[in-house]
């Protein structure tokens, strides 16, 4: 049980990895376990074709204007969900010979056992750091916005209480009560939003964004971004 307890500090006086979705819970453990450790990379796993992120639908190049403003490289790779797991092991024996001596996620309710980042990390000998781990879920996100984090809502499941009109909106304190009001999860951790981080305290500068035509599919709503490169 040590083991698992330690989750939550074991960037501590490490260079890590972190695994980057461009969202606000992997930003705010990058956050977390950079003030405690040293960040050598992000690790970005994108859809087969290669032009969205695997985890929220983000195009490359967004992706990597964050990384530029965060001031790390980005180690990423397309994969399939049959090759994700090899794909991704593969990523982190790099991000290990390149320095990094712990992965940290963003992950807050994974369980204490049976958890799939702990068996990836042990195959590429590196450490797993979730400095989020078991935190309350109002509690990270009033964390985070009070930070000076700045995102928005990108991806929407209507079938659990969201609406399309949820899209474009800026997560503040506000909004964290009206979300709670209306019986959703303020991190979303059901799996009922998806965020992308513009801003804040570990941003050189700020996220140009362009908000494009939103997409629907089934039960889902999404606001598909580009960078905006006239600003």
């Amino acid at each position: 049980m040590l083991k698992v307890m330690d989750w939550k500090n074991n960037a501590r006086g490490h260079k890590f990895i972190a695994s980057f979705s461009g969202g606000k819970d992997s930003v705010l453990a990058l956050y977390k376990a950079a003030k405690v450790g040293e960040a050598v990379g992000l690790i970005v796993m994108l859809e087969e074709e290669g032009k969205r992120s695997r985890s929220h639908g983000m195009p490359p190049e967004l992706i990597r204007f964050q990384a530029d403003s965060i001031g790390l490289p980005v180690y990423t790779a397309a994969a399939s969900w049959t090759d994700y797991e090899k794909v991704f092991i593969r990523l982190l024996r790099t991000a290990k010979h390149n320095g990094a001596e712990v992965l940290v996620t963003g992950d807050l309710d994974i369980p204490a056992h049976g958890c799939w980042h702990e068996k990836v990390t042990e195959k590429a000998g590196l450490k797993l750091g979730m400095p989020l781990w078991d935190m309350n879920h109002r509690e990270a996100v009033e964390e985070f916005i009070h930070l000076g984090f700045i995102t928005i809502i990108v991806t929407v499941n209507v079938s659990l209480g969201m609406r399309e009109s949820d899209l474009g909106r800026t997560l503040t304190h506000e909004y964290v009560k009206e979300l709670e009001t209306r019986g959703i999860d303020p991190c979303g951790e059901g799996g009922e939003f998806h965020t992308t981080v513009i801003d804040g305290p570990i941003f050189k500068h700020p996220i140009p964004i362009r908000k494009c035509e939103i997409v629907k599919h089934g039960e889902y709503a999404f606001l598909p971004l580009e960078l905006d490169r006239m600003s």
